[in-house]
């Protein structure tokens, strides 16, 4: 009896596991780490050892033998140009990412109001800047600028107006290559805008109508709330990736004139590939971190938040 009941025990105790880890298997949210497992493991390799590997180079000498721990960003905290970079790069990124949002957003509501057998002739179109490799428009661009071929100033020409020096000016240099980000950048909004649209559903207008709100206040009541989470998301997205841009910058100005363009990238670039002092240009590139990661965890707080509300 004491043998059975001791078999029956050790059964019980084997079949409770073996029950646990199916319902663990169950879950849409186990199925779903295993299902994105070779996608995570392909990006940690391709972006966390080059992450730690500018790390160690940002606190190495020019000759990459010596080791200099912070050396590097002090020297750079001394340079009255890093500074200048430092407030270039957000007066770019903050810039180009407001005027990308507010014209994705109308777009959106554009192309949301078009009926649904018209609307994706006009998807295909706004698209086409967005799926243009960005060196190759970006140089087409270039050549509107150009200061003795640009088209913009022939057009300008015929109405009794001087050429604009877009690119040997210093603020016409800012403004070009934030309009032609914005331009890169703005369907990237807008499709994701139009999606977060498509999901709201058309009863809540409906309900608002019959109550009497306005256009106004129906986008500030119902639209903005259901698109809180995607305007938040997108927006950290793009701001990444704009902070981090680099062939738009490069192919238009290079940093130029008297280096009132450059970018962290583009910086990083001069001084690592072209100035030879790869630590250095490390620790532009790294300088990019503690801002992206202070503007991320406050945006995805917020998104959780209003996650938890929900």
């Amino acid at each position: 009896m004491v043998d059975t009941a001791t078999k029956s025990g050790a059964y019980a105790g084997a079949a409770r596991p073996r029950s646990s880890l199916k319902r663990l298997m169950q879950r849409k949210s186990t199925i779903a780490f295993l299902l994105t497992l070779p996608l995570i493991l392909i990006i940690a390799s391709l972006v966390i050892y080059p992450a730690f590997y500018a790390v160690h180079l940002a606190t190495l000498s020019k000759s990459m033998t010596k080791f200099v721990g912070f050396g590097n960003f002090t020297f750079l905290f001394k340079r009255e140009v890093f500074w200048m970079v430092v407030q270039q790069s957000c007066i770019f990124a903050i810039s180009a990412v407001v005027f990308k949002a507010l014209i994705g957003f109308f777009v959106a509501h554009f192309i949301h109001a078009i009926p649904t057998k018209g609307q994706r002739k006009w998807r295909g179109m706004l698209l086409v800047p967005w799926v243009i490799p960005p060196a190759m428009s970006t140089l087409a661009w270039f050549w509107l600028f150009d200061p003795s071929y640009s088209a913009i100033n022939w057009l300008l020409a015929l109405f009794g107006i001087d050429p604009v020096p877009f690119l040997g000016n210093p603020y016409w240099a800012r403004f070009s290559v934030i309009l032609v980000n914005v331009w890169f950048g703005a369907p990237f909004f807008m499709i994701m805008y139009l999606a977060a649209l498509k999901s709201v559903p058309e009863q809540l207008y409906e309900a608002a109508a019959i109550d009497g709100a306005n256009w106004w206040q129906r986008l500030w009541y119902i639209t903005l709330p259901m698109m809180r989470n995607i305007i938040s998301i997108t927006v950290m997205f793009s701001l990444i990736v704009t902070f981090a841009n680099f062939d738009i910058v490069r192919v238009l100005t290079a940093g130029g004139p008297i280096d009132k363009t450059h970018v962290f990238a583009t910086y990083a670039f001069l001084l690592g590939i072209q100035g030879g002092d790869i630590p250095l240009g490390a620790a532009v590139s790294l300088f990019m971190v503690p801002i992206l990661g202070i503007s991320a965890i406050f945006i995805l707080r917020d998104v959780t938040k209003r996650g938890n509300e929900a």
